[in-house]
């Protein structure tokens, strides 16, 4: 498995996420996630919503399409982006939709 999957239209993240960071940004290939900094300190759910900000802006959806399916308390998080509305030229390897047929 990759760091990302389709589920229909539905696009699929597996993140490695580290809080305090210098800002926030997508920061290459982990293994099979993909490594995500966020400023946010992770107390109170902070950084989760910081996160869940920073992904919503980076592929043009509102917030109540990102969704966190994994990993709430850990730094490996699965998240759900439904419908995304771009995908983000600040990831390198940018994952398309498989082609019809």
């Amino acid at each position: 498995m990759t760091w990302y999957a389709w589920r229909g239209d539905d696009l699929v993240l597996e993140l490695r996420v580290t809080p305090r960071a210098k800002r926030d940004e997508f920061a290459g290939a982990h293994g099979e996630r993909m490594r995500l900094r966020i400023a946010a300190v992770p107390a109170d759910g902070e950084a989760n919503a910081a996160m869940i900000r920073f992904i919503a802006t980076e592929f043009g959806v509102p917030r109540s399409r990102v969704v966190l399916e994994h990993g709430q308390t850990g730094r490996d998080k699965r998240v759900v982006i439904r419908r995304p509305g771009r995908l983000p030229a600040s990831i390198a390897f940018v994952p398309r939709r498989p082609g019809p047929g």
